[in-house]
């Protein structure tokens, strides 16, 4: 069934702070989905992807406080364990537990933790090019690699990309670049027990393929695919792959015919 209801921005108040998500409603009852962003991006970078996963699911695309329409206190968040909690908050002040969880670049390291700290939280976890797990580059290599990205990615993703990086704070992004370099996210990924599925772009300069292997293999129960061209953006470049395989995945985890790795 094609969804009727337009998207909309949702606002609620969590510990004091304007959180703000873009919802794309489903079908009715449809089951929610949440997409949780990079690292300086925002919720309308993740429209197309958004656009297509809303044929089955209610999706919510969150911002992470200080990126998007969300606020921020002048102190943070300026950790990743920080990004963690404010999710965790936010999932709970909505209601959305044991919901499908679909991270992105560093938003797939937030949902790794959450999905460690808080497991009651997440039902799965849809991992696109996750940054920061296992490998932890320098500030400088993880510039240099979105540098070598930037001219693979789709021209029309590059204003809502402008403007999603305008709104946050040059000293929060550094420091939130920087805490990647020692969150220590290998001892979580022993504690996620929910089903996982790790996606990466063949044409991604910032993620080593080495580290998804390694992901996938650390992880009780995972498995992997690669999108073939997709790049660091994937869910912009590729996005009608990236909801097929999301989708089928979810289908498996629901049946309960989902099959990890060996």
């Amino acid at each position: 069934m094609t969804p009727s209801a337009a998207p909309y921005s949702h606002f609620v108040r969590v510990n004091g702070l304007i959180r703000h998500a873009r919802v794309y409603p489903g079908p009715p009852d449809a089951a929610p989905l949440v997409i949780v962003p990079g690292l300086g991006c925002a919720s309308w970078m993740y429209r197309r992807l958004a656009r297509i996963l809303r044929r089955e699911h209610t999706v919510w695309v969150y911002d992470h406080p200080g990126m998007g329409f969300s606020q921020a206190h002048p102190r943070g968040p300026y950790r990743i364990e920080q990004l963690t909690d404010h999710l965790a908050d936010w999932l709970t002040a909505r209601g959305l537990h044991g919901v499908p969880l679909l991270g992105h670049s560093l938003g797939g390291e937030v949902i790794i933790d959450v999905a460690a700290r808080y497991p009651h939280l997440p039902e799965s976890l849809t991992l696109c090019a996750p940054t920061g797990i296992p490998e932890n580059p320098s500030v400088t290599a993880q510039i240099v690699r979105f540098l070598l990205n930037l001219p693979r990615e789709r021209l029309r993703l590059y204003p809502f990309a402008l403007s999603a990086y305008l709104r946050v704070s040059p000293l929060r992004t550094y420091r939130l670049a920087q805490d990647q370099t020692r969150h220590e996210t290998g001892p979580l990924i022993a504690q996620v027990h929910c089903p996982a599925l790790v996606v990466d772009g063949s044409a991604d300069p910032v993620i080593r393929s080495w580290t998804l292997d390694v992901l996938c293999g650390r992880l009780p129960y995972a498995r992997a695919c690669t999108v073939q061209g997709g790049t660091h953006a994937l869910i912009d470049s590729h996005p009608r792959d990236v909801a097929r395989e999301t989708v089928q995945f979810l289908r498996d985890v629901k049946a309960g015919t989902f099959r990890p790795e060996p």
